[in-house]
């Protein structure tokens, strides 16, 4: 080892016992038995190993030591008499003659107990997150990260791909969320913006004649926290194929994950290729959701024929769609829980009723489908012990109702959900556009950047009134997992032509194209090649591989869900010197006057 050590904490065995050894880490614990006697914990990254006091000397030194110190601990190895197979010193304690404070905690209180950190406020840990960072259960999470990194980078250095990094600094683009700006000193009134993703810079390489490029990518968004998300900055595998199809994008993907989530994952299970491909529209009917859990066995039904001919007036002039959960034993409180977290989450409450064991509709909306029993059975599968949960609204209303009836009741009604596997799917044939709900107006969907269906062909078409805009499908696609969204991506609009006809259907030409992309747009005028890519966000894959349900719980400083870093204070104020040499002023004191 080093001359600071000669054994890490988690590397002695019987083979030692005899041995002089120094070991060094945090004093983790001290259990005094006796006035002459203690058990001392010792712990480094590697692991803990024990030392046991046995003599008033040494007595004096420990007890003068404040636990989280870091020290140096010699002595000799010897057989412990109660060993402990939980741990992988547990054959063996140290008997010490020496103590060094290498490091003193100047603290007899901590914020918390470092190895029940998890268990404190959110705000103390990410504070003290250093402190927080000491507990195994939470260090674990940042190795596995570590571990998944290093397994996604060789993977896919394997099937060819360059490893290339792009700006941080660069201009600031419309990609759908606000932009961290950045004033530049000697461009008064200028700024750079830090990447939402490198987009622009990847397909550009393609157009500089690399074939496959990726990155382990920093993307910074100014948006909020939310449970998958972490607010400010993430991290996502970035990757782009040149003269490649949907299929070629798929081919990689399904190759490089399945075997890392495998390998490193809760569970031990994974889909394996070819993930099964759903179409949106499918999606949205089936599960109610373009981000299906496909370990839950529950699925959507459209109720609405049915609904309609009933007298309950809700239903009337509604899309009504149903939910039908077998077996479920569910109480009627338990039930009323159920709808009202629906309803949190989807801002519908559903409807429901429910097949007694004798058949009978009961509870809920029964009154209402009295005498329908046998069309419930025939259509829609209900049984004696089925709970029917039933959405009714608009079309998206009704379905985002359902989708998340699918995932609760999947999640809270035993046998229902098959937990301990991870489930991927594709989401494909995405709609090319929309139509805007503060617009009013034809809006692109998603990415501006995908290949329509169709090309240049289906534009014109939609042009001249042949076909529905709203009926224009994009080469985009979405990888799932567990109903987590891990990427999207797409076939790239690589031809001028059709970039321009496209970004003309939203109201904006080719002048508005060369000025929002202008590098992009001029580089595909010099020969771009057919491409297409996806970015796999590394923060969400660690977080399902890790069996987490929050992603602060596997980056390593995160922010809170303010966008702040309590621990370090930012943001914070700065001086106004610094103010003056970027030329800015602040125009708080003009807001606080309003």
């Amino acid at each position: 080892m080093t001359q600071m050590r000669t054994h890490t904490c988690g590397e002695l065995r019987l083979a030692n016992v005899g041995e002089r050894v120094r070991i060094a880490g945090w004093m983790e614990n001290v259990r005094e038995v006796g006035s002459n006697f203690a058990f001392v914990v010792v712990r480094d990254f590697y692991g803990t190993t024990q030392v046991v006091v046995e003599n008033e000397e040494m007595m004096r030194a420990f007890r003068a030591i404040n636990k989280e110190s870091t020290i140096a601990v010699e002595g000799t190895v010897r057989e412990r008499d109660s060993k402990n197979p939980r741990q992988a010193t547990g054959e063996v304690e140290i008997v010490p003659d020496k103590v060094e404070v290498l490091g003193r905690c100047r603290y007899n209180e901590l914020p918390f107990e470092i190895n029940r950190s998890r268990e404190a406020d959110e705000t103390a840990r990410l504070k003290y997150r250093y402190l927080d960072l000491r507990n195994p259960a939470v260090k674990n999470n940042i190795i596995l990260r570590c571990n998944v990194v290093a397994a996604l980078r060789q993977a896919m250095m394997a099937h060819g791909f360059l490893e290339i990094t792009t700006p941080i600094l660069t201009a600031s683009s419309p990609e759908g969320a606000r932009d961290y700006l950045v004033p530049a000193r000697k461009h008064p009134g200028k700024f750079y913006a830090l990447p939402q993703a490198p987009q622009q810079f990847k397909q550009l390489l393609m157009t500089s004649g690399f074939d496959r490029y990726f990155q382990i990518a920093p993307c910074f968004r100014d948006e909020d926290a939310r449970g998958d998300r972490s607010p400010g900055e993430f991290y996502q595998m970035d990757m782009e194929m040149a003269f490649a199809t949907q299929d070629d994008v798929f081919a990689v993907i399904e190759n490089v994950l399945p075997p890392i989530f495998a390998k490193y994952g809760t569970y031990d299970v994974a889909s394996e290729a070819p993930f099964r491909r759903i179409a949106y529209n499918d999606a949205m009917e089936r599960y109610g959701s373009d981000k299906p859990d496909l370990r839950i066995d529950l699925f959507v039904q459209d109720m609405s024929g049915l609904a309609a001919s009933t007298e309950f007036e809700p239903f009337h002039g509604s899309v009504v769609k149903a939910v039908v959960v077998s077996d479920c034993a569910f109480t009627r409180k338990q039930i009323d829980k159920l709808c009202a977290d629906v309803e949190v989450q989807s801002g519908k409450k559903p409807y429901w009723v429910r097949m007694d064991e004798n058949g009978a509709l009961v509870g809920g909306v029964a009154k209402f489908l009295a005498g329908r029993e046998t069309e419930l059975r025939e259509q829609f599968g209900v049984r004696e012990g089925s709970l029917v949960l039933i959405a009714a609204g608009s079309r998206d209303e009704a379905r985002k109702c359902a989708g998340v009836c699918v995932k609760m009741a999947g999640a809270q009604v035993p046998g229902h959900m098959d937990e301990r596997r991870y489930e991927f799917c594709w989401i494909v044939d995405f709609p090319m556009f929309e139509i805007g709900e503060e617009s009013g107006e034809l809006e692109f969907c998603h990415n501006p950047f995908s290949m329509p269906n169709g090309g240049l062909e289906i534009l014109e078409k939609a042009e001249r009134g042949e076909v529905d805009p709203l009926d224009i499908y994009a080469f985009q696609y979405d990888l799932v997992c567990n109903g987590v969204e891990l990427s999207s991506g797409a076939v790239r609009n690589h031809d001028p032509d059709i970039m321009v006809k496209a970004f003309e259907m939203v109201r904006l030409g080719e002048e508005d194209v060369k000025a929002k992309f202008p590098a992009m747009y001029n580089a595909f005028c010099y020969g771009a090649p057919p491409h297409a890519g996806i970015a796999p966000g590394v923060d969400r894959m660690v977080m399902l591989l890790s069996g987490e349900s929050t992603i602060r719980e596997i980056i390593p400083f995160p922010m809170n869900k303010n966008a702040q870093d309590v621990m370090m204070g930012a943001p914070s104020t700065v001086e106004q010197s610094q103010l003056d040499e970027l030329h800015i002023a602040l125009a708080l004191e003009k807001e606080e006057e309003k």
